[in-house]
């Protein structure tokens, strides 16, 4: 269990929101857009991780690696991360957040699973009402940044279009097609501009080009030496 203190942004105002999560699971292998799956797929196999049996896939995730914090720890320097929408299910309503499913590259490609696990996820403070972005959904937009060797680069862009619809997504999670009081479930990504990369900083955004505003994440890693 791990309760989050964030700040509900709605087109009335803002107001606080305490949410405490039971269950965290990372919605992999997502997409909408088979094309762009596959290459995301391919992108994993060539880190020797191998393509799932089928798609989507719901992992289980200790919902204390949750957080908001500016600086996680990493043993070694072998995670990178992926930008996601986030759902909340929270007080009989759904909210949405951005977040990063950081993961360990190498642990990776022997168990995705631990992977997941063996890293803290870095979300947004802030989330929107679900409802008010449920009817223009598809037009958001997904983009992330990261500092590599001093520089910082576009590392993904592209529209939640090319990932399941929260409908879909929530109905392979859920037999009764809605999100359990006290879930959150990331969403899926997409490919990495130029492939996937380990980073000192990764930054995230969610953009609603319809009500001309975004949900903004960041932060830094301290890596920890391997020692056995």
């Amino acid at each position: 269990m791990k309760t989050l203190e964030l700040t509900v942004e709605s087109r009335s105002g803002s107001a606080p929101l305490s949410v405490t999560v039971d269950e965290l699971v990372i919605g992999g292998w997502a997409g909408r857009d088979k094309a762009a799956m596959e290459h995301h797929i391919v992108e994993l196999e060539a880190l020797g991780v191998k393509r799932p049996a089928s798609t989507p896939v719901y992992y289980r995730v200790a919902a204390a690696r949750l957080t908001t914090a500016p600086v996680i720890e990493d043993v070694g320097a072998n995670g990178s991360g992926e930008v996601e929408a986030v759902l909340f299910a929270c007080g009989g309503k759904t909210y949405v957040g951005v977040g990063s499913d950081h993961t360990d590259r190498q642990v990776e490609t022997y168990g995705i699973s631990v992977s997941k696990q063996v890293c803290d996820k870095p979300i947004a403070a802030t989330v929107w009402p679900y409802e008010e972005v449920a009817g223009h959904w598809d037009d958001l937009i997904l983009r992330s940044y990261a500092v590599i060797d001093g520089e910082r680069q576009k590392y993904q862009e592209g529209p939640v279009s090319g990932l399941l619809a929260p409908a879909d997504l929530i109905r392979g999670f859920s037999e009764s097609g809605e999100l359990p009081e006290g879930t959150a479930l990331y969403g899926g990504t997409m490919p990495a501009i130029g492939g996937i990369r380990v980073a000192s900083r990764f930054e995230g955004e969610l953009e609603d080009p319809v009500l001309k505003r975004s949900l903004r994440f960041g932060y830094d890693l301290k890596i920890l030496p391997i020692r056995g």
